[in-house]
């Protein structure tokens, strides 16, 4: 059975020949250098920097330059290659690609930093602890509503993320079956609060035209872009990115999030769903308020079950025991224990996921969010041999 096959029987609640994995995505130096690949961003800040003097402080010229090199059929190969071939080196079944926003998506430049296509800016710089490449979020490219009236609309249908989905599905074809690879796109919730920074976005709730204005723009752009993706040959999945909540709880009321985001989450899942598509939705936090709204209106599976959070009832094995069955589990080793704690505490808690998730599909193993530069390799690899000894089916530990 191969990677396709396998995630596409646990999302119908069916068991596979194993348990699949996924992992959002990779930032640590010490599980790339291990399996012997480099990190997929790496040299990102040294580009900018020498693009930004090469185009002599030009900032338009600095963006048209990083946009034509990094639309070269040698630079897209070069980029998936190396994000393909370490999950491919670690037996990870399930990875996105992001078609939207972020560092692939830029509509401007700077030496230090970039602006993404829905006006968010993101810094570029190294990680203080070990020199990693990385975007961290900076603000929002809006002090006001009107500045985001004027700013041009979302295009969907773009060359650029058409020849990143065509690459995406090529790098899954010449993995031979060893990885599925599914669009992700970002939502509506967290876009739309970053446009504009926290406390202008909380602002602007108090005015509930304009505020609907902005997620119904946002909302609008994800549909077309499921319908898009579906065009271009997407059968099997996507993915979702928006963060609800934080450790204590949602960062907007249930009622606004059932008001402006859930109509276009499901609006997304009804052209998903008449396609055969499944939803797949990311979100951190504790967003037990409003998760039995998110498998109502169609989410088919939910990540990553964050286990960090302050409240007790949200725990995976508990929402497990009511939801199992209607929606599929994707988590939840957590990144801080895989920084903090030893192989063993790892070990045990990755067998009681596999235990009482496992058994008749709907479970898929991942970290409670992505590999950040602080997880241990030692942990990470004894959540994979864990996983390994234990998650073939039918599962059997005492």
């Amino acid at each position: 059975m191969n990677s396709r096959e396998r995630i596409r029987k646990v999302l119908n609640f069916e068991e596979a020949d194993k348990v699949p994995s996924f992992e959002m995505s990779i930032d640590n130096f010490k599980i790339c250098e291990h399996f012997n690949e480099n990190y997929v961003f790496q040299g990102m800040v040294k580009s900018f920097n020498d693009t930004y003097d090469l185009c002599q402080g030009d900032t338009d010229s600095l963006t048209k330059t990083i946009i034509m090199a990094t639309e070269t059929r040698s630079y897209i190969k070069t980029t998936f290659n190396k994000h393909v071939n370490l999950y491919k080196k670690l037996g990870i079944d399930l990875a996105i690609v992001p078609l939207t926003g972020y560092i692939l998506f830029p509509i401007s430049c700077n030496r230090t930093h970039f602006t993404d296509e829905f006006g968010r800016v993101f810094d570029v710089r190294k990680n203080p602890s070990d020199g990693m490449d990385m975007a961290y979020y900076k603000g929002g490219a809006f002090k006001s509503f009107e500045e985001f009236e004027s700013f041009p609309p979302l295009e969907v249908n773009t060359p650029r993320r058409e020849k990143y989905f065509k690459a995406m599905r090529k790098a899954e074809k010449e993995a031979q079956g060893k990885i599925f690879i599914i669009p992700a796109v970002w939502g509506l919730f967290e876009p739309t609060w970053q446009v504009f920074g926290f406390s202008t976005f909380s602002k602007l709730l108090t005015d509930s035209k304009k505020i609907k204005a902005v997620f119904d723009r946002f909302g609008k752009h994800l549909v077309e872009l499921v319908k898009t993706f579906i065009e271009w040959g997407e059968t099997d999945a996507i993915m979702i990115m928006d963060d609800y909540g934080y450790k204590s709880g949602l960062l907007m009321s249930p009622k606004n999030y059932r008001t402006y985001v859930l109509p276009w989450l499901k609006e997304s899942c009804k052209v998903a769903h008449k396609e055969g598509l499944k939803v797949m939705l990311h979100s951190c936090g504790d967003v037990i308020e409003i998760f039995e709204d998110l498998v109502n209106i169609g989410i088919d599976a939910f990540h990553p079950f964050e286990p960090t959070t302050a409240n007790p009832e949200y725990d995976i094995f508990k929402l497990n025991e009511k939801y199992s069955g209607q929606v599929t589990f994707i988590g939840n080793v957590s990144p801080q224990d895989l920084a903090d704690k030893e192989p063993i505490f790892i070990e045990n808690y990755t067998k009681n996921l596999i235990k009482k998730l496992a058994p008749g599909g709907g479970f898929i193993l991942s970290s409670g969010h992505s590999i950040n530069p602080s997880v241990k390799l030692e942990n990470y690899l004894a959540m994979h041999d864990t996983l390994k000894k234990y998650g073939t089916y039918p599962i059997s530990i005492n």
